[in-house]
């Protein structure tokens, strides 16, 4: 425990978990040790205990370089596929304001580093003047006429297969975040950083049963949602969520 300031601060360390094995009760307490002094300092570190053990991911190594690879091959693929889609929907966004047709919004990944998410634009250049703020329905007066018909359908995120190629996101995973909420979800459950071990998704359990979250309770329902997926992803699951967000664009569902 006195080797932990020396050891964590020159790498930047946010959270570190440390265990404390209790041989009498044969039981593992976990502890994470955090660089912000607002907890109870023991041993020259601050911490703070917390009721679950960290969540690891259930993926394989090599489950996780085929996923890789079968993200890249579709990826492509459907890049080729849907070329004059986008062609279709630059051209509408273009024609009614002129601004610009991609959206990029900075996001939190993999490891905790920040990407920028690619969306056809589907709301007003200013819409978020007065800093972050979230989608309010389809009675948002932020939305565009072109942006209503692209959200409605989806086709908003298909530019979110560049990053997928890229690596930023996988097709299946949790959906990535912004770093002015995620502060805000951690502050109430501190698990949100068991999510940087893999690449957030396009679609994700999450999408599916809890629809868009536009409160902290909702954004907590998705956590608890995103950690099932962590600890018991695999290929068949993916497949599954794959096959049931397909499903439920096809037959025009609100999520």
């Amino acid at each position: 425990m006195d080797c932990l300031p020396t050891t964590c601060y020159p790498h930047y360390c946010q959270t570190v978990a440390t265990a404390d094995f209790h041989s009498r009760h044969d039981r593992m307490k976990i502890q994470t040790h955090s660089k912000y002094p607002t907890f109870n300092n023991r041993g020259g570190f601050p911490t703070r205990e917390i009721k679950e053990t960290v969540v690891i991911d259930g993926m394989s190594p090599v489950g996780k370089c085929l996923k890789r690879t079968a993200d890249i091959a579709l990826s492509s693929f459907l890049i080729l596929c849907c070329s004059p889609l986008y062609l279709i929907c630059y051209i509408a966004i273009k024609r009614e304001d002129r601004g610009p047709a991609i959206f990029r919004q900075e996001r939190i990944g993999l490891h905790g580093k920040p990407f920028h998410i690619l969306k056809f634009r589907s709301m007003k250049s200013d819409s978020e003047l007065n800093g972050p703020a979230l989608y309010q329905g389809d009675d948002d007066p932020r939305l565009t006429v072109a942006g209503r018909f692209l959200r409605e359908h989806h086709l908003d995120e298909l530019p979110q297969l560049v990053n997928v190629l890229k690596g930023d996101m996988t097709f299946v995973g949790h959906r990535p975040e912004r770093r002015f909420y995620i502060d805000r979800i951690i502050e109430q459950d501190p698990r949100y950083e068991s999510l940087y071990q893999c690449r957030p998704g396009v679609t994700s359990i999450a999408t599916l049963r809890n629809g868009y979250t536009d409160t902290m309770d909702k954004m907590l329902r998705r956590l608890r949602y995103d950690l099932f997926y962590l600890r018991h992803r695999s290929w068949l699951l993916d497949m599954k969520i794959l096959a049931q967000t397909f499903f439920s664009i096809v037959g025009a569902k609100k999520f």
